[in-house]
């Protein structure tokens, strides 16, 4: 059963998630599932400082996806936008070594992504962890938790 209520719960939040990128109401609140900020920094530094921070974090860079470039290849032009899969084999491995938490696993990689927009401006999007997990409880929560301050901390020096 309590399986059964953490598969529901990720359900409900990834339809949300997918539904809408605007807060949504959890609990009687307001949950801004999806965070933006803008980069003091043009696009190349930006990218350039987040890998050094990822780096010097402890952290791990799994995966990244020019979205521009990839785009480019179909035919398609559009602004300067990177998505970083991320990794900290410490949290990763908190929730994937329990069987009952191992069905959040769609929410791994951390993934953040550094664009620009029409404005001329770089941002930094990246899924509000922390808040999303709450409804879990227990290790995933605390987890995303710790999660979701360690990624705030590699973006800090880059955001306004």
């Amino acid at each position: 059963m309590k399986a059964l209520k953490k598969f529901a719960v990720v359900t409900v939040l990834l339809l949300s998630l997918l539904a809408t990128f605007s807060p949504v109401q959890a609990g009687g609140h307001e949950m801004q599932m999806i965070l933006e900020s803008q980069s003091r920094y043009d696009f190349a530094e930006t990218v350039a400082r987040f890998e050094e921070n990822v780096e010097a974090a402890g952290w791990k860079v799994v995966g990244v996806y020019d979205y521009k470039e990839i785009l480019a290849e179909q035919g398609y032009d559009v602004l300067d936008i990177k998505i970083y899969a991320l990794c900290s084999g410490r949290h990763s491995a908190a929730i994937l070594s329990l069987d009952d938490e191992r069905m959040v696993s769609p929410l791994m990689p951390c993934t953040m992504s550094i664009y620009e927009k029409s404005d001329g401006n770089v941002y930094i999007a990246r899924l509000n962890s922390g808040q999303v997990a709450q409804p879990f409880g227990g290790t995933i929560a605390e987890t995303m938790g710790l999660v979701a301050e360690e990624t705030e901390a590699i973006i800090a020096d880059l955001i306004h």
